[in-house]
């Protein structure tokens, strides 16, 4: 896990090294002056006359160099670690953030938006401090740890052993708090993805929640869930707690004894070095004695931090490791012949413990330049269908053949150019109309924008609005309405030129005039591109060159309007609702 983390340090490995690189020189720096602190009041304050002043003043200058040293090569390694750790923050996000982009349908739909999201931010936020912690302070801390150690047995050897009594007392206390406190905060970051879920499921259907007035049922549901986050940073942090007396007995209890037990010695000496321990090495001791302690308090808090942040990093590797299930294969095929599609046997499931199909056992040829409708039922799988045409999905089995090759076979980018899909849930981003529609080709001319407008039928109303194409799209199409959103998509499809376009019901929300108009245009401008519209209106798919009905992810029947009219009892029954429903009006 830690491996995979750490490919993400990238160019910042120079920062990573120096960060810790000054630290040492720093913690050496610090264990220097209790040694020379020794010397300034055995051999300079408590010596009298001349030569005591001379050492004082010698002891002093040494004091005030190593002092300005340890600054210096403190600020260096503060300096670098923020430099570390933001730049492998950075590259961690984007990592991440790239390796999604390849993902498949199926591997997005393990993860949620909310997860993601959370992954993105709070979790690699967690990660970025650990990191910057032990560049600098997991260095520091054993070091100082170390280098105090041996300097306090130099001092004197006995009174060292203090030291060891508490060490594994306080080592058994940290592995009982962080075995405990792990499991809570992976249950509060699976947590928090539901809280962004809940967020982000209020913001898109904000309308609909003021329209039904329900307002108050969304604050107790956010309320419920940050409640539940409290409830367990709470109880994580209640077993995190006892870290600060655990840290806090264990430094006054090998205060007390080397105060006693150094007290003793000095008196047994007479104040004498030679004969036993001096005051200012005891001085000394005292100085090393909260230097090591100290290291043990900050090697704690680092534990905190790695028992918090380890949930977060396993989240962020799990991403990391997860591969595509959609591929490109070796030797891919970079061109596309034609727009026929053949599905041979194909069946589909969402995940391999699904009993029944999405789709099961769909067999149909469809010619380049055909024009196809599908009709359905709600849950009937009319866009899962559609969407392995683009290896959105590939199938469970059977074969899924475009211009005459398996899908499978395709280079993924090459197969997505030549299919233009426009999603039943239509996306705009924030920009202009033109960058908007770019996203279908980003060099494409002013012409060629405008042609496919008016193709689309949106022409007329881009050029309405005060800046025509230069008018400004806020995120998701907000201010603009459902129609206009759709046309724009379809307009957007259409600058890929593709051989096949799929309208995943995409006409819903304009008036039937203007989706006539959008079907003349196809059959007059692109004729050689093969055309699959799903639609729930039959009148969307009526003069179309056949019309597949689907019922629980099967082919109920095929045909055109006139024979399905006398063949098919689904497609009688819509066709009846439908022209009923318009005679009563």
């Amino acid at each position: 896990m830690i491996r995979k983390l750490l490919k993400s340090v990238r160019e910042y490995k120079s920062a990573s090294i120096k960060a810790p690189l000054y630290v040492s020189l720093e913690v050496v720096m610090e264990v220097i002056i209790p040694l020379l602190m020794a010397e300034l009041i055995d051999k300079g304050i408590s010596v009298e006359g001349s030569a005591g002043m001379s050492v004082t003043v010698k002891m002093g200058l040494a004091l005030l160099f190593s002092s300005l040293l340890s600054l210096a090569f403190g600020a260096l390694a503060g300096k670098y670690a923020a430099q570390a750790s933001a730049g492998f923050a950075k590259n961690l996000r984007r990592d991440m953030y790239v390796h999604v982009q390849d993902f498949s349908f199926s591997n997005i739909d393990r993860f949620s938006t909310a997860g993601l999201v959370t992954r993105m931010t709070t979790d690699v936020t967690n990660v970025q401090n650990t990191y910057q912690m032990v560049i600098r302070t997991a260095f520091r801390s054993p070091f100082m740890l170390l280098f105090s150690l041996v300097a306090a047995f130099f001092v004197d050897r006995k009174l060292s052993l203090v030291f060891l009594i508490f060490i594994p007392i306080l080592a058994l206390g940290l592995y009982l708090i962080a075995s405990n406190a792990h499991p809570i905060f992976e249950r509060v970051f699976k947590t928090y993805d539901k809280l962004n879920g809940v967020v982000q499921e209020n913001l898109h259907g904000i309308r609909v929640v003021k329209a039904f007035v329900r307002e108050d049922h969304e604050v107790d549901k956010f309320t419920s869930i940050s409640q539940r986050i409290f409830n367990l940073f709470v109880k994580a942090e209640k077993l995190l707690a006892f870290n600060g007396p655990l840290m806090q007995t264990c430094m006054y209890g090998c205060m007390l004894l080397i105060s006693w037990l150094g007290a003793k010695a000095v008196v047994a000496s007479g104040n004498n070095a030679a004969l036993g321990l001096s005051t200012g090495e005891l001085t000394s001791l005292f100085t090393y004695t909260m230097q090591i302690l100290s290291s043990l308090m900050m090697l704690s808090m680092i534990f905190v931090m790695l028992v918090i942040s380890r949930a977060s990093m396993e989240r962020i590797v799990e991403v990391l490791d997860e591969e595509s299930d959609i591929a490109n294969p070796e030797n891919a095929l970079t061109e596309v012949k034609d727009g026929s599609i053949r599905f041979e046997g194909v069946t589909f499931r969402y995940n391999s413990h699904s009993e029944k199909p999405a789709l099961d056992n769909i067999n149909v040829d469809i010619c380049s330049g055909e024009t196809i409708g599908i009709l359905g039922g709600t849950g009937s799988s009319k866009s899962t269908f559609v969407q392995l045409i683009p290896r959105l999905y590939d199938a469970s089995e059977g074969t899924v053949l475009v211009g005459g090759e398996d899908v499978r076979k395709y280079d993924l980018t090459t197969l997505r150019d030549a299919v233009s899909f426009v999603l039943q849930k239509n996306e705009l981003f924030s920009g202009t109309i033109r960058e908007n529609l770019r996203w279908g080709d980003e060099n494409a001319t002013d012409e060629e924008i405008e042609h496919a407008a008016k193709l689309a039928q949106a022409h007329d109303f881009i050029m309405s609005f005060p800046d025509g194409y230069d008018s400004r799209i806020e995120q998701g199409g907000t201010n603009v309405s459902g129609g206009q959103k759709q046309r724009l998509c379809i307009a957007r499809a259409l600058l890929k030129k593709p051989r096949i376009l799929i309208l995943d019901d995409s006409t819903s929300a304009v008036d039937t005039a203007t989706d006539a108009a959008i079907r003349k245009a196809f059959r007059e401008e692109i004729p050689d591109t093969t055309k699959l519209i799903i639609a729930q209106r039959i009148a969307s798919v009526m003069d179309a060159d056949r019309i597949i009905v689907m019922d629980e992810g099967r082919i109920s029947a095929m045909g055109t309007h006139e024979e399905l009219l006398k063949n098919s009892i689904i497609y009688q029954e819509v066709y009846e609702s439908q022209t009923k429903g318009g005679e009563d009006e």
